[in-house]
């Protein structure tokens, strides 16, 4: 079996306080004390500000080199999507190509809207954003399960792009359980089953939710299936209240026995 590397969807949460860091840490310092326990953290500050390359720069000098860090694309590439996206491609990209040239960029994601229908011109967008974004590793999310068929994942293998699997809500629409590997790497995030408030509710109330220990120990199998094909990437995303860091700690100690037996 390949690596299966776990960690969080973001890590700077005030919320997080007591629950993982210490009352008394500067906020500053979350990103360190994160490095500390994880080996790789999924940054979002990204879909809503663009990144700049010297803030990228700095999170590489604040951790251990081996370190990696995912990193969302820009809200303008993926849901506010104007005439002017390729210059905020070129932006992006030339941000991100300092975690890529010292070899601490697990992947771009681009996590793509509900709203994001399989027509022919969403998949002419997407086609020129993946070409505006070569040679960068990418993983794509869909959200809507129309584009759950069988020639997009040839498509995503033929371009060597991650297809992101998830494991969220059993809701009429989104994509169905799969477990997919068309990239040089697998890709897995835990979004919680938060039924109630998945369409309702905020970035917060979506995702809170805590996964049962039986939960996580029959997803395990599945995350064993896809790192036998590749390494794997798992982030969790049920950030609210620090229940990510508990279940990727928790999915991390289930998963210790099994590794040790290889």
């Amino acid at each position: 079996m390949n690596s299966i590397q776990i960690g969080t969807s973001g890590y700077s949460y005030d919320d997080w306080r007591e629950v993982f860091y210490p009352a008394d840490l500067k906020k500053e310092a979350f990103l360190e004390y994160y490095a500390l326990f994880f080996p790789f953290v999924e940054l979002n500050f990204s879909y809503y500000a663009m990144p700049e390359a010297r803030n990228l720069s700095g999170m590489m000098q604040r951790t251990p080199a081996s370190f990696q860090f995912a990193i969302k694309a820009h809200r303008s590439l993926t849901h506010e999507v104007d005439a002017g996206w390729p210059e905020a491609a070129r932006h992006f990209r030339q941000a991100v190509a300092v975690l890529a040239e010292r070899q601490r960029l697990v992947c771009v994601l681009l996590q793509l809207p509900f709203g994001f229908h399989y027509t022919p011109d969403n998949r002419q967008y997407l086609s020129r954003l993946l070409a505006a974004l070569d040679g960068l590793p990418l993983a794509v999310e869909f959200r809507n399960n129309e584009w759950g068929g069988a020639r997009v994942a040839e498509e995503m293998e033929r371009r060597r792009v991650a297809s992101v699997m998830v494991d969220q809500p059993d809701l009429p629409g989104l994509p169905l359980p799969a477990e997919l590997v068309t990239g040089d790497f697998g890709y897995f995030r835990f979004h919680g089953r938060n039924q109630t408030n998945w369409w309702r509710g905020d970035n917060v109330s979506r995702y809170d939710y805590a996964y049962s220990g039986a939960e996580l120990g029959l997803a395990q199998a599945k995350l064993r299936r896809m790192a036998a094909r590749s390494t794997l990437w798992v982030a969790f995303n049920n950030h609210a209240g620090g229940k990510a860091v508990h279940n990727a700690r928790e999915l991390k100690a289930l998963l210790e026995p099994l590794k040790a037996e290889e």
